[in-house]
Order: C-alpha cells, then sequence, then structure tokens
C-alpha cells in the first residue's frame, strides 16, 4: 500500500500542514535564538564563547544524525521517525524555557537537534510520498519549501517581539502546546508505513562513523566563524572529520547491508541538484546573516526594526512558492524555473552589494529583499524537486535525508564563510585607515558578492549538468 492510497486527498493535505509545521518550528527556533542571544549571557551568565554553544551544540546534533535519521525512516517507517523526533523537540524545548543554568539550555538544545533530526530528515520522503503527481508534488514542495525559507525571516520578527515582552523563555515553550497538537494530528493523519526492516540496513558502524564525521565537521565550521580560531586546530578537526567520512564511505562500499547505498550517488541528477541546493542555502543564510548585520550596525536598526525590514522576503517567498511557482513549474518544467529562480537571486546579491553606507531602506533594500524573496520561492522547490525526483520507494527517507543535510551543510558552510570574509575585508579596510561604517559596509558587500558566486556556481551546474524536465 502506498502512502498516497492510505491518505485520501483531504486527509493528505492536513498531512503536509502537520509536516509542514514541524519544520516551521525547526526553523524559526533557529533565528528567534540568535535575536534572542544577547538577552541570555546577561540573564544566564553565559561567557562569549559558551554563548556561540546555544546555536552549535543545535547544530552538530541536527546535521550531524540527518543522514542516520533520514535511512531509519526507510527502515521502521517515516511516521514513527517523524513522530518520535517531534515528541523529543517538544520535550527538549520545554526543558530549555525552564533552564536556569547556561549547562542545562545548552543540553537542551542538543536534545532539540536530535528530535528536529529525526523529524525533519523523513519530512521530504513522506512529501514525495504523498504527493506523487508532478502538478500536486510541485504545490506541496512550494508549501515546504516556503515554510524553510521564509521561516528564518519571521523568525527575526517574531524573536524580536518575544524578547522585548515576554521573554526569551517563550521562544521555545511557545514550541510545547504547537508541539502536543502536532503530535496528536500527526498520530491520526499519518499512516503507519512498513519500513524494509533493521536487518536490510542496520549498519551500526557505518551509523557511528557517518554520525561522528558529520559532526565533527559541522563544528569545524561553525568555530571557523569565531574569533581567534587557531589554524592547526582547524587543521587536525578538519582531517579528523575527512578521515571518519572516508572511513564511512569504505565501510559502505563493502557492507553487507549498508546504511547509505553509494549507487545513489551515481545519478547526476541526484548528486549535482543536492550540490545545486547546498549552494543555495550557503548564500541564502549567509545573505540573512550579514544582511541583518548590516541594517543593525551600519544602518542603526533594532533588533525588532530588524526583522520587520525583512518583510518583503517572505511575502514575495510565499507569492511565488505558493501560488505562481508551482504553475511555472508545471508549465515549463522544474530545470527552467530552477534557472530563472537562481539569476533573479544572483542579480538580487549584485544589486545589494552597491548599498552605500548612507543608503535608506526604500532604495537600498526593501527592492533587494523582494526580488531576492521571489527568486528563492521558486528556485528552492525545484532544486528539491529535483534532487528527490528520483528517489525509489525504499530510499525516499534516505534521499530525504541526504538533501536535509545539504540544505544544513549548505547553511553552515555559507554563514561562515561570508561571516570571516567580512570580518575580514573590515578588519584590513580599518587597518588602511577607513571609518568605521565604511569598513563594516565593505565587508558586507564583499560578503554579497561571494553569496552571488555560490547562487552563479549553482545556476552553472544546472545549465550544463542537470537534466531537463
Amino acid at each position: 500500500m502506498t502512502t498516497t492510497d492510505a491518505v485520501p486527498a483531504t486527509g493528505r493535505m492536513q498531512a503536509l500542514v502537520v509536516l509542514c509545521v514541524m519544520q516551521l518550528m525547526i526553523i524559526l527556533d533557529g533565528t528567534v535564538v540568535t535575536v534572542a542571544l544577547p538577552t541570555m549571557q546577561q540573564e544566564l551568565g553565559f561567557s562569549d564563547a559558551g554563548l556561540a554553544w546555544v546555536m552549535n551544540s543545535y547544530l552538530i546534533a541536527f546535521a550531524g544524525l540527518l543522514l542516520l535519521a533520514g535511512r531509519l525512516g526507510d527502515l521502521v517507517g517515516g511516521r514513527q521517525v517523524f513522530i518520535a523526533g517531534l515528541g523529543l523537540f517538544t520535550a527538549a524545548s520545554l526543558l530549555c524555557g525552564v533552564a536556569g543554568s547556561a549547562e542545562l539550555l545548552i543540553a537542551g538544545r542538543f536534545l532539540q537537534g536530535v528530535g528536529g533530526a529525526l523529524a525533519s530528515a523523513v519530512i521530504l520522503g513522506m512529501i514525495v510520498g504523498l504527493f506523487p503527481a508532478p502538478g500536486e508534488q510541485a504545490r506541496a514542495m512550494g508549501i515546504y519549501s516556503f515554510t524553510s525559507a521564509s521561516g528564518a525571516s519571521i523568525g527575526l520578527i517574531f524573536g524580536g517581539v518575544i524578547t522585548e515582552t515576554v521573554g526569551w523563555q517563550w521562544a521555545f515553550l511557545i514550541n510545547v502546546p504547537i508541539g502536543l497538537a502536532a503530535v496528536g494530528f500527526a498520530l491520526r493523519l499519518l499512516r503507519r508505513q512498513p519500513g524494509l526492516g533493521l536487518g536490510k540496513g542496520a549498519d551500526v558502524l557505518g551509523a557511528v562513523l557517518v554520525t561522528a564525521g558529520l559532526s565533527v565537521a559541522v563544528y569545524t565550521i561553525v568555530q571557523l566563524a569565531e574569533p581567534h580560531t587557531k589554524l592547526p586546530r582547524t587543521l587536525v578537526l578538519t582531517a579528523v572529520a575527512v578521515v571518519l567520512l572516508t572511513a564511512f564511505v569504505l565501510r559502505q562500499a563493502r557492507a553487507a547491508n549498508p546504511l547509505l547505498s553509494l549507487r545513489v550517488f551515481r545519478s547526476r541528477q541526484v548528486t549535482v541538484a543536492n550540490v545545486v541546493v547546498m549552494l543555495l542555502f550557503a548564500a541564502g543564510f549567509g545573505f540573512q546573516f550579514t544582511t541583518a548585520l548590516y541594517l543593525q550596525r551600519v544602518l542603526g536598526y533594532d533588533s525588532l526594526s530588524t526583522g520587520l525590514a525583512f518583510l518583503p522576503a517572505p511575502i514575495l517567498n510565499a507569492v511565488m512558492s505558493l501560488s505562481l511557482g508551482p504553475r511555472l513549474t508545471v508549465r515549463f518544467g522544474a530545470h527552467r524555473v530552477l534557472v530563472g529562480g537562481m539569476a533573479a537571486f544572483a542579480l538580487a546579491l549584485l544589486w545589494l552589494s552597491q548599498a552605500p553606507v548612507d543608503g535608506t531602506y526604500v532604495v537600498n533594500v526593501a527592492p533587494v529583499l523582494a526580488v531576492m524573496g521571489a527568486g528563492v520561492g521558486v528556485a528552492i522547490p525545484a532544486a528539491i524537486m529535483l534532487a528527490m525526483s528520483e528517489a525509489s520507494a525504499g530510499e525516499t527517507g534516505l534521499l530525504s535525508g541526504v538533501t536535509n543535510t545539504a540544505q544544513q551543510a549548505g547553511a553552515a558552510v555559507g554563514t561562515a564563510i561570508l561571516a570571516t570574509l567580512a570580518a575580514a575585508t573590515t578588519s584590513d579596510r580599518l587597518s588602511a585607515g577607513a571609518g568605521d561604517l565604511p569598513a563594516l559596509r565593505d565587508g558586507y558587500g564583499v560578503a554579497w558578492i561571494s553569496a552571488a558566486g555560490f547562487v552563479t556556481a549553482g545556476l552553472l551546474l544546472t545549465v550544463t549538468l542537470l537534466r531537463r524536465s
């Protein structure tokens, strides 16, 4: 029995809402926490280095477990893994909300990452199963991608309001009633599907290697953006991550029941599409991080005004991903839509790179965010559809985990690289005698041009290597 056969049309849309609510909770939590970090530091006594672990502990657990969680969805059933992850994420949110110490908050964030990985890793696979027809799948992917892409901007607004009114604790506590309701709806709407069985891929050694390797790799990436990072330590960590992941690949090539069947990467379509997804998220999250800093440090916005300033992006993203994007995808194909969306995104980044020190929101920021939101609103759903286009019945969870890993790796790499480039450029300009604001603006300008380079690389890969659909 397929997922589609098990759930009627109305139920499938309701199930999609449940899946997207979980994805929104995960995305919102990241940006809400970003806005609340200064208040957390003051109330819980975090050091500057310790404060970074509010984000890093979550990101390491989340990104490190995505591949394993996706494969578990294939082996024991996506519904079971999703509900377990949703329940753990909700319980961990309660722990974070009542945390009275820095250590407890970091532990809660780590558990949130574990729960988020379990739930998020199987969402794409479940959507593909629920909506196999191209037209309805395009609409479903549009809703999912809007949740992923616009949730971060919405989180900035939500975080500013919550932190300044009821306190940062409610950034976590609000997840509890939503999570409990989502668990109830998931139990009712998502039909139990038999998995392949743990005997088909219960590679314990492979699971340890890939989880450890991805965790070390993500830790290496996120610490690049921290001040006073030492090169020898970074090189050692990089070597450890490479050794672990190489050992994992060798293990999968020889294991009787591999955790990750390497044949999925023999498909050029799957491999290239996931690289494009990674580049899009690298540019998108890095852009959001540096643009928020530009608004605050150069134009003088407070946290709430910064969040509100991003509104054009989610609005245009919603128009494109929820309405026009699916129609364009059905008419012209995901390949052409992806090319057009990435071209618009790259142009928006180059446009923003020309913003001056005394720039105005109406002229230099709002139009750019609108174009960027429209471009991302069609590009990301199309890229994900292409990445999942060759998923077989027994590998949807695995490919879902791969694509989610590409998203998280892209977000981490992009933010680290763009933040490092911006800081280095600003430091060089200050050493050359530039003023504080011009030096900051030049740093962000270099970051935006680099982000445009990420998107352009994805555009070239799409035009030359991805099959037209």
